[in-house]
C-alpha cells in the first residue's frame, strides 16, 4: 500500500493530477482577445511558427506549466507567425517565439526565443 501511495504521489509530481485543467488555447482574434483582456483575464499571446525550432523547444515547457493549476484560468492565444501579420504589427512582434503576458488590458512583460522551463515559468507568473 505505501509502494503504491509513494507510485501515486510521483505520477502526480511528474505530470500533473488527473484531469488537471490546462490554460486554454485559442487561436488569436482580435474579438476574443479583446473579450479575454475586458474581463481581466490572464494572457499569453504566443507568436508561433510550425517551422521555427525555438517554437518547437518552448512548446513542451509552456504546455507544462500552462496545465500546473495556478495557470489554469490562463487563456493562450497561438500568433500564426506566416499568415497574422496585422496581429504582429499590432503587438509589435517583429520575431516567431515571441511570448507576451498581460493582465487584463496590460501587457506586463515578453521575452523572445526563450526556452529555459525557470525563465517561462517566471514570464508566466506575471499573469498572477
Amino acid at each position: 500500500m505505501l509502494a503504491r501511495c509513494a507510485l501515486l504521489t510521483l505520477g502526480f509530481l511528474l505530470f500533473g493530477a488527473p484531469g488537471a485543467l490546462a490554460a486554454e488555447k485559442t487561436p488569436y482574434t482580435p474579438a476574443a482577445f479583446a473579450k479575454a483582456q475586458a474581463e481581466g483575464a490572464a494572457i499569453l499571446i504566443d507568436v508561433h511558427a510550425p517551422w521555427c525550432p525555438t517554437c518547437r523547444a518552448q512548446e513542451p515547457v509552456l504546455n507544462k506549466l500552462e496545465g500546473l493549476p495556478k495557470f489554469d484560468k490562463l487563456i493562450v492565444f497561438i500568433v500564426d507567425f506566416d499568415s497574422q501579420k496585422d496581429a504582429l504589427r499590432a503587438f509589435a512582434a517583429s520575431q516567431q517565439s515571441t511570448l507576451i503576458v498581460f493582465k487584463g488590458a496590460t501587457e506586463v512583460a515578453r521575452s523572445v526565443g526563450e526556452t529555459d522551463p525557470a525563465a517561462l515559468a517566471a514570464l508566466l507568473d506575471k499573469t498572477q
